[in-house]
């Protein structure tokens, strides 16, 4: 068994952590917030708009069941990744479309997807980043379609590939 750590940034941080969290290989999926400018934000400064982080998922995953390549892929049919204001009705920039890769071999990943996607004549708004410091969301946000037993609004599976 091999954990590994993926980050995804696809709108509100519940359904993308759904999605992830009912995959097989997937140990676990957190809610959080990524790439900013503020140290240990909270979901209020976040919302605001003014820390600059984006809502994200941490994966923790067993590479030997489920590859990087599989999570990009459904990162990609969970949310509309061409849209360039944030995530169905949730609009502004900490929900916008990205993925943070922590090594090369996970990026050129990525642009191969992407470049997979376009060639289906789709516009790709997602944005690659490096790793950045990862902070967890409060207590209340994580595993919140789980406890109250409800489905995402915003986020469907879709399948592309």
């Amino acid at each position: 068994m091999s954990i590994k750590q993926a980050y995804f940034a696809a709108g509100c941080f519940w359904g993308v952590e759904y999605h992830f969290a009912n995959l097989k290989g997937v140990s676990s999926a957190v809610s959080g917030y990524m790439g900013g400018h503020t140290p240990n934000p909270d979901y209020q400064s976040v919302c605001s708009g003014m820390t600059g982080h984006l809502e994200v998922v941490k994966v923790e995953y067993d590479d030997t069941i489920v590859s990087y390549e599989n999570l990009v892929k459904l990162f990609f049919e969970i949310h509309d990744f061409t849209q360039t204001n944030g995530q169905g009705p949730d609009i502004g920039s900490q929900y916008l479309s990205a993925i943070y890769y922590s090594n090369n071999e996970e990026k050129e990943i990525c642009e191969k997807v992407i470049k997979e996607l376009e060639n289906k004549d789709y516009e790709v708004a997602t944005s690659l980043y490096e790793l950045v410091p990862f902070y967890e969301a409060e207590e209340y946000h994580q595993d919140y379609y789980e406890r109250h037993q409800k489905v995402p609004y915003c986020h469907t599976l879709k399948k592309i590939f």
